[in-house]
C-alpha cells in the first residue's frame, strides 16, 4: 500500500498560535533545527477524545527544551489546549500528536542564541505502530541487534527526548529491517540491553518483570505506566543493569511505548519467546486504561499508589 505523504494531507496544523493548513505548515530551510538538530519532541495518543496522559507528556516537552538549552514560549496549560484543539479541528478522537520544538533561522551557526523558538502540534489517525489489532500483535515481533549504541549521559543529552537522539534509532532500525525484522534491541554503551528505537523493553524472568534502568534512555511515560499496572497484579518489578546473555532465560519480552502500547516480542536476534499470561494481561489492562476518562487514570493509579 502506497505510503500518503505527510506533506500532501488535508488538515490544519497548529503552528505558533495559529491553525495553519496542513500543506502550508512549512519552516525555512535555513532552520537551526534542521541543521543543528535543536529540536524537542513528544508522541502522544488520544482515545476517545483524551489524550492519555497528556500533561505529562507536556511536561517533558517543556523539560527537554530546557536540557536543550530553551525555553518553550507557551504554558503547559496553553500547549495542552492545543494539543485538544487540533485534534478537535481535525475531527480526530483516536489518534497521535506530534508536539514538536525548534529553533528558528534568525541565527545559522553552532551557536544558536538569537533564534526564535517555535513550537507546532499536528495530530493524525495512526493505530499502534506494530498491529491494528490485538490478534495480530499477540503473535509478537521480531527484534534484530541494533548496529549503534545508546550513548553515555555526558555526551549527549540523554533525558531529554531530542530528535537529534533518534538518529542512531533510524539507522538501525533501517539495518534490521533489512534482514527482515520489525525493529532493532539496542544495547548501550557499557554493552548493556537498554530499549528498541523507540520502546522500552521489558523480560519476564521467573515470573517478575525486569526491565532496563533509564539511566542512559527516556524512562517512558508509557513504560512507567506499564510497572504501575504490573504491581497492581501484585507482579514484582525489578528494575536493573540487563546484559544480553540474560534474554535466554526470559519466558516472554514485551515493548512499551506510545507508539508501540504494549506489543509482545516473538524473537530477539534468533532467540525465540512465546507471548504468554502476563504480557497479555498488562496488554490487557493498557488498552482498558487508555480509554478511561483522565480524572479516571489519576483516580486508579493514586489507588495503586496507595495499595
Amino acid at each position: 500500500m502506497a505510503l500518503v505523504p505527510f506533506d500532501d494531507r488535508d488538515g490544519v496544523i497548529w503552528m505558533d498560535g495559529v491553525m495553519v493548513p496542513w500543506r502550508e505548515a512549512k519552516l525555512h530551510v535555513l532552520s537551526h533545527g534542521l541543521h543543528y538538530a535543536s529540536g524537542v519532541f513528544e508522541g502522544e495518543r488520544s482515545y476517545s477524545g483524551n489524550v492519555f496522559k497528556l500533561r505529562e507528556h507536556t511536561d517533558r516537552l517543556i523539560a527537554s527544551g530546557r536540557i536543550l538549552g530553551f525555553e518553550i514560549p507557551y504554558s503547559a496549560e496553553q500547549i495542552d489546549a492545543a494539543c485538544q484543539e487540533v485534534l478537535a479541528a481535525n475531527g480526530l478522537e483516536d489518534g497521535y500528536v506530534r508536539p514538536i520544538a525548534w529553533r528558528g533561522s534568525e541565527q545559522l551557526s553552532v551557536s544558536g542564541q538569537q533564534t526564535r523558538i517555535h513550537l507546532a502540534i499536528a495530530c493524525w489517525a495512526w493505530p499502534n505502530l506494530f498491529g491494528d489489532d490485538r490478534l495480530s500483535r499477540m503473535r509478537g515481533v521480531r527484534l534484530g541487534m541494533a548496529p549503534w549504541k545508546r550513548p553515555h549521559p555526558e555526551t549527549a543529552p540523554t533525558a531529554s527526548k531530542a530528535a537529534g537522539l533518534y538518529m542512531i534509532g533510524t539507522m538501525s532500525k533501517h539495518a534490521v529491517e533489512a534482514e527482515g525484522y520489525d525493529d532493532a534491541l539496542m544495547l548501550d554503551w557499557r554493552g548493556r540491553v537498554a530499549e528498541a528505537t523507540g520502546a522500552n523493553i521489558f523480560f519476564v524472568l521467573d515470573g517478575e518483570v525486569h526491565t532496563p534502568t533509564p539511566d542512559c534512555f527516556l524512562d517512558g511515560i508509557t513504560r512507567r505506566t506499564v510497572m504501575s499496572l504490573a504491581r497492581r497484579h501484585q507482579m514484582k518489578v525489578v528494575e536493573r543493569v540487563i546484559m544480553p546473555e540474560e534474554m535466554a532465560r526470559a519466558t516472554e519480552v514485551f515493548l512499551a511505548g506510545t507508539a508501540a502500547e504494549v506489543t509482545p516480542v516473538r524473537e530477539i536476534a534468533g532467540q525465540a519467546y512465546t507471548p504468554g499470561a502476563i504480557t497479555e494481561t498488562l496488554l490487557r489492562d493498557y488498552e482498558a486504561l487508555v480509554r478511561m476518562a483522565p480524572e479516571e487514570v489519576v483516580r486508579q493509579e493514586a489507588s495503586r499508589a496507595a495499595a
